[in-house]
């Protein structure tokens, strides 16, 4: 029998609202900040309740883009983003699946070695892979293009061992039945293992989509053409105009726009997320 313990139930909950609105309010001042006009700021306060100006606050920035920023509007940025993440994404997936499944199912002279190859990228910095990446990207005139934004971003170690570590728990007996069945590598592939792998895909979905959508660096380094400007990189132009104060309600209620896809991802993936684990229980 649990006993009732009513201060540890306070307790406990007065940690969880403080939690959320430790989260909360951030988000709270920057869609108060987007409704008020640049005014508001340059007098030097802050209100904590929402103004009249969020209508045109973010027609502004949604169809115009936002003056003096050199920036294009903010659908322009979410378009290019939502298309950089989605190929991201599903790049990443694709070849971490293929590549962990030809690495467990198929034998193939140094088929470890190749893993630990994979692996061992891991542990290469940034920094280390970035400028010849760009020289790769510069040389076969990617620049300024999509495939620039994505391709050198679609590998991923993490996500081939993850997927390899998954395919190691599948039952033999599995494996053997379908071939008893005669069922080729191909048919194993798509009937077994990737209803199997549901649940994994769902999260790294989820993981790599938001992972796509935050890119700064490499958009930063090889976009010049602001038609291929990404919206974090529009939200960090918009923040670092030279000649004047920032437009902080333009700056803020691109923010707030920028976080609505992720948050949309996570809600609905979530769900899949949850319908794959009840239905890999049964």
């Amino acid at each position: 029998m649990v006993e009732n313990r009513p201060f540890l139930t306070f307790l406990a909950h007065l940690v969880l609202i403080l939690g959320v609105a430790f989260v909360a309010l951030p988000v709270w001042i920057a869609f108060v900040a987007s409704t008020h006009d640049q005014a508001t700021f340059l007098g030097g306060s802050m209100p904590l309740w929402p103004g009249s100006n969020m209508w045109e606050t973010y027609r502004t920035i949604l169809t115009d883009g936002v003056p003096n920023s050199g920036t294009p509007p903010l659908t322009m940025m979410m378009t290019n983003s939502l298309i950089m993440a989605l190929i991201i994404t599903f790049g990443k997936i694709a070849i971490s699946v293929i590549s962990a499944f030809a690495i467990v199912y198929f034998r193939f002279p140094f088929r470890v070695l190749a893993f630990w190859i994979i692996f061992v990228t891991l542990m290469l910095p940034v920094e280390v892979r970035i400028m010849p990446t760009f020289k790769v990207v510069a040389d076969l005139g990617l620049l300024n293009s999509y495939a620039g934004l994505s391709i050198p971003l679609i590998a991923s170690a993490t996500a081939t061992f993850l997927f390899r570590q998954f395919f190691l728990t599948i039952p033999e007996e599995l494996v053997e039945a379908a071939r008893i069945d005669g069922a080729g590598p191909m048919k194993f592939f798509r009937d077994m293992v990737l209803p199997l792998s549901q649940t994994n895909i769902a999260a790294l979905f989820v993981i790599l989509f938001i992972y796509g959508w935050n890119q700064y660096l490499w958009p930063m380094l090889i976009t010049t053409d602001e038609k291929f400007y990404t919206v974090v990189m529009g939200i960090k132009r918009m923040s670092d105009v030279a000649d004047s104060d920032p437009q902080w309600n333009f700056v803020m209620g691109s923010a707030m726009l920028a976080m609505l896809p992720p948050v949309l991802v996570v809600i609905f993936m979530q769900r899949l997320f949850v319908k794959g684990l009840v239905e890999q229980e049964k």
